[in-house]
């Protein structure tokens, strides 16, 4: 009898939708894995019971997230094999002091950190540069970045190049759902893609250096336009759930006006106290 999730999804059928889904064959997968192609026909129509020594190993080749990893263990009646801590656990207490020390060490330039749904999880100081003028709806937790970012109620009325930064985030969500398969970021993506675009509104191209090399983020505070250039960064090797959707979104600043302003803005919070 065929073990099935609370979904009524046997453990066959969510490893052939991860395999589509990751564009191989069931050779392909078999190879790679190390496993005979007929056995992997067996486990995925369900007429074998796959090993969770099995299911590891190919979800490992399939680079499921580890929460998924974890689904297909239950599926086919095993335990889950990454804990899903609170991010407040005791035992997490050293990536906390990770991410703090990376957000402060970042100011006075904006970083946040965020949840594999983009949900603010911390900030530096800094971050209150993109968060002023927005709506309190906005500002409510949950909070996520993305709408934040694009919604005509949030940052995008002060983006200067909101058609080409829409753009490029868009893409970078909808290339997270693909390579995630989930559904929640699919229906943020469809959320997203409904906001105004900014197409109607003519702004000149910026010709600085940092334009050349990646899409920089141009930001209207007061009177100031602000240019900003962000990079990710990852937990490396994570065997949390929750720490394996974690990731600091860090903006430097992409010209020298900006890194002036910004450092003239820090200069009474420092002076605080």
């Amino acid at each position: 009898m065929t073990t099935m999730t609370r979904q009524g999804r046997p453990v066959g059928e969510l490893l052939r939708d991860w395999r589509r889904t990751r564009g191989m064959s069931q050779l392909d997968l078999s190879i790679e894995a190390g496993v005979s192609a007929r056995h992997l026909s067996f486990v995925e129509t369900g007429r074998s019971r796959p090993s969770p020594e099995l299911i590891l190993r190919l979800a490992e080749q399939l680079d499921m997230p580890l929460a998924e990893r974890n689904t297909m263990l239950l599926a086919a009646g095993y335990a889950p094999a990454y804990p899903s801590r609170e991010l407040n656990d005791p035992e997490l207490a050293p990536v906390r002091a990770a991410v703090r020390q990376i957000l402060d060490g970042h100011g006075p330039y904006p970083a946040v950190l965020v949840d594999q749904h983009w949900h603010l999880v911390e900030a530096n100081p800094a971050v209150a540069l993109f968060t002023a003028g927005a709506e309190p709806h906005l500002l409510t937790p949950p909070i996520n970045v993305l709408r934040l970012s694009l919604h005509p109620d949030g940052m995008a009325p002060r983006i200067l190049n909101l058609p080409e930064w829409r753009a490029h985030l868009l893409k970078r969500l909808h290339q997270q759902a693909v390579t995630t398969n989930d559904p929640a970021l699919y229906e943020l993506h469809e959320e997203l893609r409904g906001y105004p675009s900014g197409d109607d509104v003519a702004v000149p191209i910026s010709d600085d250096a940092a334009s050349r090399v990646v899409i920089p983020l141009r930001y209207r505070h007061g009177d100031q336009e602000l240019s900003f250039f962000s990079t990710t960064t990852l937990f490396g090797t994570p065997l949390d759930v929750t720490v394996s959707g974690l990731a600091v979104e860090a903006f430097f600043p992409a010209d020298p006006a900006t890194t002036a302003t910004l450092q003239a803005l820090a200069k009474p919070a420092a002076g605080t106290g």
